[in-house]
């Protein structure tokens, strides 16, 4: 880890000072021209106690607008403090932690997955638009466990979505059925192809093998672009499986989207979005004219406050903390897995991952209730999944496991 240090307290505390004294102040300066302010003091004081340690908070208050992308072009100086910060976080998390080169990536602190996955489509529905194809000449692949907010991107943009079908045992996709679907739109007149992989997908924590997907793309003499959505597992499985090709380190990996919310603990509305130099260009919209540097992003204004408070968590643990952090998680999650595997209770895990699926049959609504268990579907579950985060003790996991079995012996 070239970038990333770990930092005391009083480290991040004196550099977010300074960040904020870097940025122009609404309390001290004349700053007439912009429709925004600190937040509302009869609510939140500028000069209440509990700032005073509470550096996320300060900056929470002072109200820092991040908009436009800060790795691409000049920004307002307004608030260059605190978007020296998001470079800096964004350094973190773009080289130490998917390996792209120092200086050859662009990206932004968006509010989410879905909005960075959209972004992600939104900049390659402009790139072949820029190759002269139309939209129904773009195809977007996946595979059905991939997250909703490729289906909505899809519906925003009016691009063709094609799912692949997975194995229900190993949640992989086949290079046969992978092929199909290509032919399948090639003979259709697709000339594009936006791949989204899978670095952990949300109900089962699985894996896409980005070898089959790269042997299906390569083979079919189609343009292709490929985007790992890493929402939940960019800042669990680099750290588990170093030697993943799901970063930029793989020439083929073009764009990653990574969520902060959930692994990281950050506030939520905080999501990480990663390409490569030369893309961004493909969303400038120069209307945004008033904006210093105009705008390339899908949601435009954004609070820097999330900036800051992850790379206050980055750097209160360090690349060797966060590995402590991470594998720990992944110790208890072996722990449940053994302890199912006792009790004969199916389920499924991606290798080394922290998220469990067990079977609908497993699971009665008093369990459900009980645990908060999440089904794939509301309407007509399969699947329950368990995933191990921060909060999960052993003691509420082996307290599951003692409930499952006796539903299971009730059963059986």
């Amino acid at each position: 880890m070239k970038l990333w240090k770990k930092k005391s307290h009083q480290e991040i505390l004196d550099r977010v000072k300074s960040a904020l004294d870097q940025n122009r102040s609404f309390y001290k300066e004349p700053i007439l021209g912009m429709p925004c302010s600190y937040l509302d003091s009869k609510i939140f004081p500028g000069n209440s106690p509990i700032l005073a340690n509470a550096p996320f908070l300060q900056t929470l208050v002072n109200n820092p607008n991040h908009i436009g992308c800060h790795t691409v072009a000049t920004s307002e100086a307004t608030f260059e403090g605190t978007q020296q910060l998001e470079r800096e976080l964004l350094d973190i998390i773009a080289c130490d932690i998917f390996k792209a080169e120092h200086g050859n990536y662009d990206g932004y602190v968006a509010t989410g997955g879905t909005e960075s996955n959209i972004q992600a489509l939104w900049i390659y529905r402009e790139y072949f638009k820029a190759q002269g194809l139309s939209n129904d000449e773009i195809a977007v692949v996946c595979s059905e466990d991939t997250h909703y907010s490729i289906s909505k991107g899809c519906n925003l943009l009016c691009l063709n979505q094609y799912k692949v079908k997975v194995d229900p045992e190993t949640r992989k996709m086949a290079l046969e059925d992978i092929s199909a679907k290509i032919k399948s739109f090639k003979d259709k007149g697709m000339k594009g192809v936006v791949f989204v992989a899978n670095m952990m997908t949300t109900m089962f924590g699985s894996v896409d093998d980005i070898d089959v997907i790269a042997t299906a793309l390569q083979s079919s003499g189609l343009d292709f672009k490929i985007h790992v959505d890493s929402a939940y597992g960019g800042f669990y499985y680099p750290f588990i499986n170093v030697d993943t090709k799901l970063d930029f380190s793989n020439p083929l990996i073009n764009s990653i989207t990574v969520d902060a919310h959930k692994m990281v603990q950050a506030p939520y509305g905080t999501g990480i979005f990663l390409i490569r130099k030369g893309f961004m260009k493909y969303t400038l919209n120069q209307d945004a004219s008033y904006v210093k540097g105009e705008d390339y992003t899908l949601v435009g204004s954004r609070s820097g406050a999330n900036s800051v408070a992850v790379w206050m968590i980055l750097t209160a643990h360090g690349p060797h903390g966060w590995s402590e952090k991470v594998y720990i998680l992944k110790k208890r999650t072996d722990w449940l897995c053994q302890k199912l595997k006792e009790s004969k209770i199916n389920f499924f895990r991606e290798k080394k991952s922290n998220i469990v699926t067990i079977p609908a049959k497993h699971v009665n609504p008093k369990i459900e209730k009980k645990y908060y268990l999440v089904p794939d579907s509301h309407s007509k579950p399969s699947w329950y999944k368990i995933i191990v985060m921060e909060h999960v003790s052993v003691g509420f996991l082996e307290s599951l496991v003692e409930d499952l079995s006796l539903e299971l012996a009730e059963h059986y």
